[in-house]
């Protein structure tokens, strides 16, 4: 299999957040994206059909919830592995996820570091299940369990130009509070002791990279105010 390209189904419903995974994708050598489903019912359409090596599956749909398509996939005859890229952090997601027999389980944003970690480590994965023969406990161990010791935090050379990683750690802070509801630029960069329009540049990254979203707030005068809020 060492010149075979693993293909990649995307199954995530916002179509940004998607096209991102897509680029992400395109940057690793031997993977391709066959396609891209941006609801549940083409995600299982498109893993009968195509039969992808690997899924990258979100957990929120507006018509249900990914871990749904995970156990028909696991009840159906597909060999497709799953990686479940989601902004889910509790604890029943993940154990449910694991019951599921996921490959790996990556929290939004994502940063491309983690990422590229994950598909790699997958193609390791499947090099070794593919080449056949007996396996020792340590190369087990290899292939079960990650050894890396990468933190899903930006990696200062990654975040893209005019994006300083420690005003965006900043940003994401002020949201990490529960408190928190919805804020706008102003009220961001007044928390963070900067400029409205520095806040908002953070805050529209933010976005792209699936952590926040926005609405807009129609006021009784004047033009609508954009709100932000955690992507949760």
């Amino acid at each position: 299999m060492t010149d075979t390209t693993l293909r990649v189904l995307i199954v995530e419903d916002d179509p940004r957040i998607s096209e991102l995974h897509r680029r992400f994708v395109e940057k690793i050598p031997g993977f391709e994206v066959v396609a891209v489903a941006n609801t549940l019912a083409e995600g299982e359409e498109m893993v009968e059909v195509l039969g992808p090596d690997l899924v990258l599956l979100d957990l929120f749909f507006p018509e249900g919830h990914g871990l749904d398509l995970l156990r028909r996939m696991r009840k159906g005859e597909t060999q497709s592995d799953v990686i479940l890229i989601t902004a889910a952090r509790e604890m029943a997601s993940l154990q449910e996820a694991l019951r599921g027999g996921i490959f790996d389980y990556i929290v939004k944003p994502v940063y491309f570091p983690r990422f590229q970690e994950a598909l790699e480590k997958f193609r390791r994965y499947r090099l070794r299940l593919d080449s056949g023969g007996q396996l020792e406990q340590q190369e087990i161990d290899r292939l079960l369990h990650s050894s890396a010791t990468k933190t899903s935090e930006p990696d200062v050379d990654m975040t893209p130009k005019g994006i300083d990683p420690l005003t965006l750690k900043k940003v994401r802070q002020v949201f990490d509070d529960p408190a928190v509801a919805d804020l706008s630029a102003d009220e961001v960069g007044q928390r963070i002791g900067a400029s409205r329009s520095t806040a908002r540049r953070y805050l529209e990254f933010l976005i792209t990279e699936g952590y926040l979203k926005a609405d807009l707030i129609y006021g009784v005068v004047g033009r609508p105010e954009r709100r932000y809020v955690r992507n949760r």
